[in-house]
């Protein structure tokens, strides 16, 4: 059998739909997501909508990621706190917006971690970041998530979150990263994703990557507004699709140190404009 299995979409319905085309060429009709459906990109309800019409159509597992906790928590905290205009949670204001009831039904009714069962092949535990947490980091150079890896019952683990494809192996048990289909790091920009096959009682696996239509994503940016609710984190975006590098996290994190070095303190949230456009200026071509 083979399963397609796809993380971090944030929103990315044009490279979705091109990783679903070929899955679906190869004769693949087995779907994983490992969460993160929406996030930095325009026209969320284009992604929803895909991901509801291939559940009906298919078998498709879906787990929750750190964004759709987002969602939830500031639902929970009576949607306050993030603002439009503003760099830092723009872009989050604008997609929490666009959410309906269905869609956070759905993002409530997942687990952060599940496990594959299919006969005759050793179980498989999908999660988002890892088993314990979706918002943490499987790497292969950090204790934790060495001991994370030990404790897991099961021989492979499929994760994403940190949207670069790869694979390790640690106690006897494999880690796969499948990459991101939305926002790829260190992919060139193209939209990725990792192919699952299990036969004669054992998992392979192959990467794929994919050329799409990025200029349309980025188009899109512009037509629904979103470089305007969010400035540089757009440009970040833009930039990101184009080539498959620098991330969000790492102008963040120099648009927070420029804020501390002139005004002493920093506090996510609370970032003025001027210091991202300063990052963002420092970091990007």
């Amino acid at each position: 059998m083979q399963i397609a299995v796809l993380s971090d979409i944030h929103g990315n319905y044009i490279a979705l739909e091109k990783c679903i085309e070929y899955a679906l060429s190869r004769q693949i009709t087995t779907f994983v997501f490992l969460g993160d459906y929406l996030g930095e990109l325009a026209y969320p309800q284009k992604t929803m909508d895909i991901l509801y019409s291939l559940k009906e159509k298919y078998e498709c597992y879906f787990i929750r990621g750190n964004k759709e906790d987002y969602w939830i928590g500031y639902e929970k905290k009576g949607a306050t706190g993030w603002k439009q205009y503003d760099s830092t949670t723009g872009a989050l204001y604008y997609t929490y917006h666009t959410l309906t009831a269905k869609d956070m039904e759905f993002y409530k009714s997942l687990s952060h971690t599940d496990e594959l069962v299919f006969e005759g092949l050793p179980p498989v535990t999908i999660c988002h970041g890892s088993p314990s947490k979706s918002n943490n980091k499987l790497l292969p150079y950090e204790e934790k998530a060495l001991t994370v890896v030990e404790k897991d019952p099961n021989s492979l683990i499929l994760c994403g979150h940190i949207h670069v494809q790869g694979v390790f192996e640690h106690a006897g048990k494999t880690v796969l990263n499948a990459g991101a289909v939305g926002v790829s790091l260190q992919g060139q920009g193209k939209a990725q994703f990792v192919i699952l096959t299990g036969e004669e009682g054992k998992w392979s696996h192959e990467f794929v990557s994919l050329e799409y239509d990025v200029e349309k994503v980025i188009e899109d940016l512009k037509t629904s507004g979103l470089t305007e609710y969010a400035p540089c984190w757009s440009r970040v975006t833009e930039h990101l699709l184009r080539t498959g590098e620098i991330a969000h996290a790492t102008v963040l994190e120099r648009a927070m140190k420029l804020c501390h070095a002139e005004t002493g303190k920093c506090v996510w949230p609370d970032i003025p404009e001027k210091y991202w456009e300063q990052a963002v200026e420092e970091m990007i071509p």
